[in-house]
């Protein structure tokens, strides 16, 4: 194909019997050739009709019209009118910008206007690398031809590809054929391809001297490496003795609170009703309150001191804080009380009142729903106050602040709050097993030191069933509360404990329980427990793990010292500070 582009008349007498030449389509040269009169072929341009010179074959490829000259033809070919250098610069710019190339992808609607922008979105939005098919399959120019007309024409998937090997599926004559005649990237050429992969084996002599100035790059990381591990043995230690006074400044706090009576945090009546919603919206979910009525202890427990004590209920007014499905109420109810009034600030308020209902109860039980801190009740006073407010390690959750605020506003002269007494529990857990799992798991994680994470482990106080078996001491009283009389600021506490051990073998943890009985006025006590010992409960039993474990023998006495004090952040969150044989650790329970 000869690429000179005709400028004058004698464009069509210089050429040659099947030569090829470019003519630019412009309106002088079709003019041209419509003013020769032995032009017998025509073609469509702008949808008018032009002769061609007769003995030539003429086709349109984009902006060009190509000429070719036929043997059977011998007639001198007539002259073709001059074309301006100014219009041919003039239809350059115009054509070039009104005619923008269109690519559309392989495997989707994008257009592009290059065949690299097309090929790069492919490889980055489908997967298909076009670089790697042609060298993987030594795709010439037919053959990259053949793998468009076949992407074109059966549409597949670019995951396809991936399973190709020897037989390839475009490797047909028919994929010759293009399904449409304008495609961009059929012009694509591939010897550019391979020149490139020329080139880059003439790179590979410089592989020696980059390989030499790589293994000296990597002598000086190694060096920079030990450099950096040293400094970070460093500053773990300051990190260490960081910790350490900052385990001093908070236990020095909490202490302090707790040997003066009172507490930098709020009381829960301090709390706003939207600081408290998480706590609510906890109790809307029928989940935890199945889990609590399926809890035969607990609920058998209420259930028969009501039952088994009708006197102290027959004709009285009753107030349920915390109702929640309404059972504490609806056994006043049945126990013989007059009136009794349930409180609640959590949704599940409104199915109580449908249970309520339900039994036919509703003429009995009144149900409210607020705190019992903002809310005002139907009477001035109450006869007796029910609630279950317990929580993990008794005083986790500070509901008993509410059964507090409760009794002192609305509890009459006389009147009594069950249950009324209440004792938090410690002993000594020997657990190795259970010791390893937690804590020493951490100082070797598939051959990996993770000793850090204890620090992150050992603070935080796990709620969890006690195997019997594994108790190494006896139980020892740490707190007792008489509900009918203890203050909100006695709930933060410091109290010193001596654990009697029972059998030679290392105390790896400290665990608390609580035990709970209704007394005042009963002729028929009842009482239940939470202890490891006992039918377990959903309360099960607070585990705070030691770091490291103390070696004891049947007959020692373990001596200890214990603070308890609500979260300044959280009220309803306990922060525990135990200390054992000139150690210190403090524990989170939220």
């Amino acid at each position: 194909m000869v690429d000179q582009l005709a400028r004058d008349s004698s464009c069509f007498h210089d050429l040659g019997r099947k030569s090829l030449k470019k003519f630019p389509l412009t309106q002088n040269f079709l003019a041209s050739i419509k003013s020769a009169k032995c032009y017998d072929i025509t073609i469509t341009w702008n949808e008018k009709f032009h002769s061609v010179p007769d003995g030539f074959c003429l086709e349109r490829q984009r902006d060009f019209f190509i000429v070719q000259g036929r043997e059977d033809v011998t007639d001198e070919m007539p002259e073709l009118s001059e074309i301006d250098d100014l219009e041919w610069c003039d239809w350059d710019e115009e054509e070039q910008s009104q005619e923008q190339v269109q690519i559309r992808c392989l495997f989707c609607e994008r257009l592009f206007t290059s065949a690299e922008d097309t090929f790069s979105h492919c490889t980055v939005e489908h997967q298909f690398d076009i670089t790697q098919i042609i060298y993987k399959h030594r795709l010439d120019c037919y053959g990259f031809i053949k793998l468009v007309n076949f992407i074109r024409i059966t549409n597949p998937s670019a995951e396809s590809f991936k399973a190709i090997s020897d037989q390839i599926p475009w490797d047909s004559e028919e994929y010759m054929k293009p399904p449409s005649t304008d495609d961009p990237l059929l012009q694509f050429d591939v010897d550019e391809f391979w020149e490139g992969m020329g080139e880059q084996a003439c790179s590979s002599e410089q592989v020696d001297v980059e390989s030499q100035a790589r293994a000296a790059q990597l002598q000086r990381l190694q060096g920079a490496e030990k450099r950096a591990e040293e400094a970070e043995a460093a500053f773990e230690r300051i990190m260490e003795d960081f910790e350490k006074m900052r385990q001093y400044v908070q236990d020095f706090v909490i202490n302090a609170d707790a040997r003066t009576g009172t507490s930098t945090t709020n009381t829960i009546a301090d709390l706003r009703e939207d600081e408290d919603s998480v706590y609510f919206s906890s109790y809307g979910h029928y989940g935890i309150h199945e889990e609590m009525l399926k809890d035969k202890v607990r609920t058998e427990s209420y259930r028969d001191f009501m039952y088994r004590n009708p006197h102290i209920f027959k004709d009285k007014v009753i107030l349920d804080v915390g109702c929640g499905t309404g059972i504490l109420s609806m056994f006043a109810a049945k126990a013989g009380a007059k009136h009794v009034i349930g409180v609640d600030q959590s949704e599940i308020i409104y199915q109580a009142m449908d249970i309520v209902r339900e039994n036919d109860l509703d003429g009995v039980v009144t149900l409210i729903r607020g705190r019992i801190e903002d809310v005002e009740l139907p009477v001035a006073k109450v006869d007796i106050i029910i609630s279950e407010w317990m929580g993990y390690f008794l005083l986790f959750e500070s509901m008993l602040d509410s059964v507090i605020h409760a009794r002192d506003k609305y509890l009459m002269e006389g009147g009594a709050v069950y249950p009324d007494i209440c004792t938090i529990s410690l002993i000594a857990v020997g657990d190795r097993k259970k010791h390893d799992e937690r804590v020493a798991f951490w100082e070797d994680v598939y051959g990996f030191k993770m000793s850090c994470m204890k620090k992150a482990v050992i603070p935080e106080a796990v709620v969890e069933v006690l195997n019997p078996d594994t108790l190494i001491s006896e139980p020892c009283i740490i707190k007792a509360i008489d509900c009918n009389t203890v203050g909100i600021s006695d709930l933060d506490f410091i109290s010193e404990f001596s654990l009697k051990i029972t059998e030679d073998h290392e105390c790896v943890a400290i665990s608390g329980h609580f035990d709970i009985s209704f007394e005042k006025n009963c002729s028929n006590k009842v009482m239940f427990s939470t202890g490891p010992g006992s039918t377990q409960t959903h309360w099960k039993q607070t585990v705070f793990l030691l770091e490291q474990p103390v070696s004891v023998r049947k007959g020692d006495i373990l001596q200890g010292k214990i603070s308890c004090c609500k979260n300044r952040k959280d009220p309803r969150s306990l922060i525990i500070t135990i200390s054992i044989n000139n150690m210190k650790q403090t524990y989170s329970l939220q």
